[in-house]
């Protein structure tokens, strides 16, 4: 068994393969060709946490995995992740565990890669400035996504201490140096938002983090953070002002996630206001963004096939590199 940390993923792995994975995830995904029931969740109220079980499995490609990825936001007040997480590749055709992925990691990648895939494929391909709203541990790589999948001129930053904005803005512009992007901190969520060509929002809010009304004309949105039926970060008057909305998976999306679930209950939008999961673009049965003056929104909640495609690309560079830890 091959244990594969944090540092050795980043050896061999890139944004720009974490998209093209996901990509790839989101495809079978839709053709049907990958088995991945919705998350099992356990509730841990003693500890305001849960523990969440996702497995997925390829037959064709004779693959299978399992992420344990546990939610305990006053883990943060130890100096230990929020969200302590493990991937285990397993092989398909013995059912012998193959390796042991850092989860956290795996996770921040491509869920940042989903972003960046809708960008990719759905974003104006004229983009120069984008917009993030959220500085927790999944901040980083959507960052990155955003930059990898058009280049940007700026990125703009809000977070609600300002203090600690300021600080993952300089870090940021340190370790994302390469893309040439200007990453600014700034003091409200409209300040960020202003003449953004893609948003991005990752937070656990319970209310909108942005005017709706105030994202201008051909704005591609990404809503990562609401995970939870109660959550709703997305201003529902741009689902509104949407041309068009896409999801990783509706099946997904509906069993969790507040940002369209509440919306629906009120009656702001109706199921037939969804225009289709990305993997429906990348196969051709749904349109993509057709105008650089409507503005789309993507809602992604994560599958667990966008782990098992992640994962097994990582393990593969991983063993061709000589990365990783033998364990016996």
């Amino acid at each position: 068994m091959l244990l594969l940390s944090r540092e050795d993923i980043k050896k061999v792995f890139s944004m720009q393969e974490a998209i093209e994975a996901d990509k790839t995830a989101f495809q079978m995904l839709v053709e049907g060709k990958c088995e991945a029931p919705l998350r099992t969740k356990i509730q841990a109220p003693k500890y305001e946490g849960c523990f969440l079980f996702m497995p997925a499995y390829v037959e064709e490609s004779d693959i299978a995995s399992l992420k344990i990825i546990n939610i305990f936001p006053k883990n943060i007040d130890n100096g230990i992740p929020s969200a302590p997480a493990q991937v285990f590749l397993i092989d398909g055709k013995t059912g012998v565990v193959t390796a042991v992925l850092d989860g956290t990691y795996v996770t921040q990648l491509r869920t940042g890669a989903a972003s960046g895939a809708a960008f990719d494929i759905l974003g104006r391909k004229d983009a120069k400035e984008g917009a993030l709203i959220g500085t927790g541990g999944q901040a980083a790589t959507q960052l990155e996504a955003m930059m990898a999948a058009r280049k940007l001129d700026k990125v703009k930053i809000y977070d609600l201490n300002y203090e600690r904005t300021q600080q993952f803005a300089e870090r940021m512009q340190e370790e994302l140096k390469e893309y040439g992007t200007e990453i600014i901190a700034v003091k409200s969520s409209d300040e960020a938002i202003e003449n953004a060509d893609l948003i991005i929002t990752v937070t656990p809010s319970n209310k909108p983090v942005f005017d709706g009304s105030k994202v201008k004309a051909g704005a591609t949105v990404s809503c990562v953070g609401s995970y939870q039926p109660h959550m709703q970060e997305m201003d529902p008057v741009i689902l509104e002002r949407a041309g068009k909305i896409y999801f990783d998976s509706e099946e997904a999306v509906l069993s969790e996630a507040g940002d369209i679930l509440i919306p629906l209950e009120e009656g702001r939008i109706t199921k037939d206001d969804f225009t289709g999961d990305l993997g429906d673009v990348i196969l051709g049965k749904v349109t993509g963004r057709e105008n650089d003056d409507e503005i789309i929104v993507f809602k992604t909640v994560g599958v667990a096939t966008q782990d098992l495609v992640t994962a097994r690309n990582i393990y593969d560079k991983a063993v061709e590199a000589g990365i990783g830890t033998r364990w016996e």
